[in-house]
């Protein structure tokens, strides 16, 4: 995305807003991020404004989340295609999303793309959205939410179908105690991963709760977990980050426990060929946001409603192992896998 865009420049309320409450720590920019994954703009950014739409892409992502640079990404790509202006901001915190989402509401766009991780606390915003005249789709979180708030569409993965694939395939690999890796409590799409991995997985399932804004942290509770219990022979992380974090827990813990993991990252996929991580769960990021955009664009421009506001658009589960690892390469050193 051109960083020099017109559309970046112009002053509008929501930015300013944004930009003043330090919410762009998303993956968008801030400077808190290094590598592949770094090569994302401010907070505010856009298309050619071709098609003279405006659309706020507000997200739930912690500073430092890598997560969320492909779920940009994709958003990007669809606002570049569509001459969308673009702006995409994030906030962990439920009230402060629903702050983002209000502002979004004054800077008059004409479409919101909202996560709803806890969607309760989001409900009276989405409400606010939709009595302005302005068209809201849900993606990432909030598969079972979307419809009960009245919103038209949904990107993402169903959470408790890919916790259940995964617990399937633990079984298949021999596992007898999993212990579910939590990184974010009251986020209704970390926990229906765990509750799907319960119900299929033949072994014993406990989740462990950890501060994902403190790797360090992350590190020290699951490796304290390792050495009070040697039963447990499977960690399941809830992110890519959090997985190599585990690896580094299992080695403090002189554990010899497996590490298996939901999402991907660069850094995953070489953990991933050398086996330091059994396999990971993609939901596709990337798909997510260029699809949200994408389909706000298609409903102002030509009134279609993607799963005929009715059933979700599923972006995943798809299992990353060392047979397909290969294929998959190349995107993720590109950021949008």
């Amino acid at each position: 995305m051109n960083p020099a865009s017109a559309a970046r420049r112009s002053s509008h309320l929501f930015r300013a807003a944004a930009l003043a409450a330090a919410v762009c720590l998303t993956v968008a920019g801030c400077s808190v991020l290094t590598g592949a994954d770094s090569d994302v703009g401010d907070g505010a950014s856009g298309g050619s404004g071709g098609s003279g739409m405006k659309v706020a892409l507000i997200a739930h992502g912690a500073e430092g989340d890598v997560f969320w640079d492909r779920v940009r990404k994709g958003a990007e790509a669809a606002a570049a295609k569509d001459g969308i202006d673009l702006t995409f901001v994030s906030d962990p915190d439920a009230a402060g999303q629903a702050k983002l989402v209000r502002n979004a509401i004054a800077d008059k766009v004409d479409g919101i793309a909202v996560t709803l991780a806890k969607p309760r606390a989001m409900r009276g915003a989405v409400a606010e959205a939709r009595a302005a005249g302005i068209p809201v789709v849900a993606l990432n979180s909030g598969i079972d939410a979307w419809r009960a708030q009245g919103l038209l569409g949904f990107y993402g993965q169903d959470e408790s179908v890919a916790g259940r694939a995964l617990g399937k395939e633990l079984d298949a690999r021999g596992a007898r105690h999993a212990v579910c890796v939590i990184h974010e409590r009251g986020n209704v799409a970390l926990e229906a991963r765990c509750a799907g991995v319960r119900k299929t997985f033949g072994g014993q399932t406990e989740n462990l709760y950890v501060d994902g804004a403190d790797m360090d942290q992350v590190t020290g509770v699951v490796a304290a977990k390792l050495r009070q219990d040697p039963s447990i022979d499977e960690v399941v992380t809830l992110g890519a980050q959090y997985a190599l974090a585990a690896v580094e827990s299992v080695k403090d813990a002189g554990d010899r426990a497996e590490v298996a993991t939901f999402d991907l990252n660069a850094d995953m996929v070489k953990a991933v060929r050398s086996g330091a991580v059994q396999f990971a769960v993609d939901q596709q990021p990337y798909l997510q946001g260029y699809l949200a955009v994408d389909g706000l664009w298609l409903y102002r421009t030509n009134g279609n409603i993607s799963g005929g506001g009715v059933e979700p658009v599923l972006t995943g589960p798809a299992f990353v192992t060392k047979k397909n690892i290969a294929g998959i390469e190349k995107f993720a050193a590109n950021g949008t896998r």
